[in-house]
């Protein structure tokens, strides 16, 4: 589904401020696979999320989702293949729109827009049963103003809403990071739940490592630009966190310095 091949990308080349942020990576991602995404502080884990979505066109490499060259397509001409949910609660949703609306707009995405209601009973619906799949407490809220709930309300409803027309491909950029602990344990259950319902191919990137070990069927830790653990199956289900720090170190020949990724 994902195929990213020879990935370069370096920022302010030539100055004193250059950055080598992605240095050659390769990877591939099959149909329905979940994989999260863990590294210290300029990793590089946000620029590669960022170049699979186009936010920034890479200096080298080719990138394929599902067998389609997207390498130079600009982020508007990319995002029919995919869905994304940003760490910023209040991006993906209309403030000032009702859920149904929002809903609405995401389930007609791609489509062709014609004159006739709004929201027609039976698309009301399906929203709502699907609200109450999740047991968000907001099935009976669809004439809520989104701008009134609360973050983790909002970021799982974005999540839903991403999903509606289902991507090729799902990017979650650290989308708990500001969320309470409370609050981002019950996003990641929406999160969990709609990845298996869906069968979705879903990248996941997070500064919370127990989280990155917890969810997912594939973990990649990365080290200045470069892939240097890519841990699966029966591996990944007996990691620890201090597993991963050991591994880590071994890899990389340095510690880990992002503390607040360790304490999470």
């Amino acid at each position: 589904m994902l195929v990213l091949e020879n990935l370069k990308k370096t920022f302010n080349p030539g100055t004193i401020n250059e950055k080598v942020a992605l240095n050659g990576v390769d990877l591939v991602l099959k149909d329905g696979e979940f994989v999260t995404v863990i590294g210290s502080n300029g990793a590089g884990k946000s620029t590669l999320l960022n170049a699979i979505a186009g936010t920034w066109l890479v200096d080298e490499g080719k990138i394929l989702i599902d067998d389609i060259d997207v390498t130079k397509l600009s982020e508007d001409k990319r995002a029919k293949y995919i869905g994304r949910v940003f760490q910023d609660p209040m991006m993906g949703t209309a403030a000032d729109m009702w859920i149904e609306e929002n809903l609405a707009l995401a389930h007609r995405r791609g489509k062709k827009r014609g004159l006739a209601p709004g929201i027609d009973p039976e698309e009301r619906a399906t929203f709502k049963s699907l609200l109450k799949e999740f047991d968000l407490g907001l099935e009976d809220r669809l004439s809520t103003k989104v701008g009134l709930l609360s973050g983790g309300q909002r970021q799982a409803l974005t999540l839903i809403m991403a999903t509606l027309q289902q991507p090729h491909i799902l990017l979650l950029d650290e989308h708990t990071a500001a969320l309470d602990p409370k609050t981002a344990q019950k996003v990641l259950e929406v999160t969990d739940k709609i990845v298996r319902k869906t069968e979705l191919t879903t990248f996941m990137v997070t500064h919370n490592m127990r989280d990155a070990i917890i969810h997912g069927d594939r973990l990649l830790m990365l080290n200045n630009g470069k892939i240097i653990l890519d841990i699966s199956g029966e591996e990944k289900k007996h990691l620890t966190v201090e597993k991963l720090l050991e591994m880590f170190e071994k890899a990389a020949g340095e510690q880990f310095s992002n503390d607040a990724a360790i304490l999470s």
